[in-house]
C-alpha cells in the first residue's frame, strides 16, 4: 500500500480495512490479524497496529477477545453505515467534480439517465 504523506497513516490502513468489510473481504466476525502481523502487511511501526485496532474498536468496527483476538463486528448495522458513509463521500466527490466543470445538477441527472440507459 502506497502512503499519502498528508493523511496519517493509521487512518489510511484503517480506511483500506474498512473498504475490505464493505466489499466482503473481510466478513462479519472474521478473525484480524495480530497488531504484530498487521505491522509486518503494511509495513508499519507495531505501536501504528495497535492503535488502528484501538481506534477500530472506538468506531464499533471490531471488538477484542483478550487472548484470543480482535475480530471484525457481527453488527451488519455497521456495515450499512460505512457503506452509506462511502456512498456519500463518493456522490459527494462526484458533485464536487462536476459541478467544477460547469454542469448543473440538472444536467448530471440528465448525464446519469443516459448513461444507465434510462
Amino acid at each position: 500500500m502506497e502512503f499519502k504523506t498528508n493523511i496519517p497513516i493509521y487512518l489510511q490502513v484503517i480506511e483500506d480495512i474498512k473498504q475490505k468489510i464493505i466489499a466482503g473481504t473481510l466478513p462479519l466476525g472474521s478473525k484480524l490479524p495480530s497488531s504484530r502481523e498487521l505491522a509486518i502487511e503494511y509495513q508499519i511501526n507495531p505501536n501504528t497496529a495497535a492503535r488502528i485496532y484501538s481506534e477500530m474498536e472506538s468506531m464499533g468496527l471490531s471488538y477484542t477477545r483478550r487472548g484470543i483476538g480482535t475480530f471484525v463486528t457481527e453488527d451488519d448495522r455497521v456495515i450499512d453505515d460505512l457503506k452509506k458513509e462511502r456512498i456519500e463521500e463518493i456522490i459527494q466527490s462526484f458533485d464536487e467534480q462536476l459541478t467544477g466543470m460547469g454542469f448543473s445538477h440538472d444536467e448530471i441527472l440528465e448525464l446519469l439517465k443516459e448513461h444507465f440507459g434510462k
